[in-house]
């Protein structure tokens, strides 16, 4: 009753943005700007929140989508004034931490792992198998870059030049990222930009992070005990289970698991 009297103090809220799971794809269920955007928008806007928790528990993954949802989290955040809280689950590595660092602080948990401020990326060389079992690779292009790096033929070393100065481009945008967010934090006289990871301990010494703390505790702490969080997150349709989408949450699942690898999660 008392929070529809005006003069009655309503105790305070703080929404809750789950992000977990690897960055980028595309359906119901992915980590992404354009399925993140409502929920997002909402956490902001509904309720008048005192702040804005982040649950990051992500290995990583498109550099593109890190940046825009971290760009959105920013922009409202200055928009209505909310300050903004992350708090690291397993992992915060690449991605992961870009998007932690969109947050005013960062919390974790003390065997939480977090950094990998790095750019990479994989494939196979499959040129010998094809040889090997009498295989003819036939491709034509208009462009003589347009077959970079296909994997059925070698690798030219001219190729391998130009992706490498993508992966340093992006990697630039990466670093120039995380010293605005923690701009003043940083030691001057270490590189934290080589793709190295840390536990949360060591991070927080770095000045990656700013405490060692949980979700709730802190939130306590600092808005009173009365606190109350109001979660949101992906939801992924029921429908989805009895169509094609099965196929690629399986692959995307695959994907995730060997990214959390990585970390020895």
């Amino acid at each position: 009753m008392k929070n529809w009297l005006p003069f009655v103090k309503s105790d305070p809220t703080v929404a809750v943005i789950r992000l977990a799971g690897l960055i980028g794809g595309q359906g119901p269920g992915a980590l992404n700007d354009v399925t993140l955007r409502p929920i997002i928008e909402k956490a902001f806007s509904k309720g008048k929140p005192v702040a804005v928790a982040l649950e990051v528990n992500s290995p990583g993954g498109s550099p593109v989508q890190s940046s825009l949802i971290g760009a959105r989290i920013r922009r409202l955040a200055e928009e209505k004034n909310i300050p903004v809280i992350a708090f690291v689950e397993d992992v915060a590595g690449s991605g992961g931490y870009w998007l932690a660092a969109a947050a005013d602080e960062i919390y974790a948990d003390s065997s939480s792992v977090v950094g990998s401020v790095g750019v990479i990326s994989a494939s196979f060389g499959l040129d010998e198998f094809i040889k090997t079992h009498g295989i003819e690779r036939r491709i034509y292009t208009a462009g003589e870059s347009k077959s970079m790096l296909d994997p059925f033929r070698p690798a030219a070393p001219e190729d391998v030049a130009r992706l490498k100065t993508l992966l340093e481009d992006v990697h630039v945008n990466f670093k120039e990222h995380i010293t605005a967010r923690r701009k003043g934090k940083l030691p001057e006289d270490q590189d934290l930009f080589t793709g190295e990871i840390w536990l949360a301990r060591r991070a927080l010494e770095l000045g990656l992070i700013d405490g060692i703390g949980h979700l709730l505790p802190v939130m306590k702490e600092r808005f009173g005990k009365k606190v109350r969080l109001r979660s949101y997150s992906v939801k992924r349709g029921l429908l989805s289970r009895f169509s094609t989408q099965v196929v690629q949450e399986a692959v995307l699942s695959i994907e995730e698991r060997a990214a959390y690898a990585r970390f020895g999660l």
